[in-house]
């Protein structure tokens, strides 16, 4: 059986997660720093010392092949596809080897840009909308089921 991780430090959809893979039998575990106290009533909640990175060390580091992750960080999504794991943002885009160079390299361009500029912050996201918990519950379902499928 594959586990659900999740980049849980600011994760918008938890409970979805959470409700979803309760419902399919698959095991979750939120990784948090000490910055973020969580609690639930199915996941396993594991709290990670404070530090840049810490997390996404830990939860790269607990990853084996097959497994899922839930992350915003696409450095994480690219370790976990080179781990054989899935990967999926919050927003339901799937992770996979055909598009997460490309996000890096527009990530690092971003970066560069704001750099050169003199500006070390982006906007931050656009505010979430039910929308947008339509789209990821859809595509993390999708993916719950394909991966159970290929299990039989």
């Amino acid at each position: 059986m594959f586990t659900v991780y999740v980049d849980a430090d600011a994760c918008p959809v938890v409970r979805l997660i959470e409700n979803i893979s309760k419902e399919m039998g698959v095991p979750v575990e939120l990784i948090s720093d000490t910055n973020h106290m969580l609690s639930s009533d199915y996941s396993r909640v594991r709290v990670i010392g404070a530090g840049a990175d810490a997390v996404d060390l830990a939860l790269i580091n607990l990853l084996k092949a097959g497994d899922v992750v839930v992350t915003q960080d696409y450095g994480v999504a690219a370790l976990a596809l080179g781990k054989k794991a899935r990967a999926i943002h919050q927003s339901g885009r799937i992770f996979s080897d055909d598009n997460i160079e490309g996000l890096l390299m527009d990530r690092h361009l971003s970066k560069k840009a704001r750099l050169s500029k003199g500006k070390h912050h982006l906007k931050g996201p656009k505010k979430r909308t039910p929308e947008d918990d339509i789209r990821f519950e859809a595509a993390f379902r999708a993916l719950l089921q394909s991966i159970l499928e290929g299990m039989d």
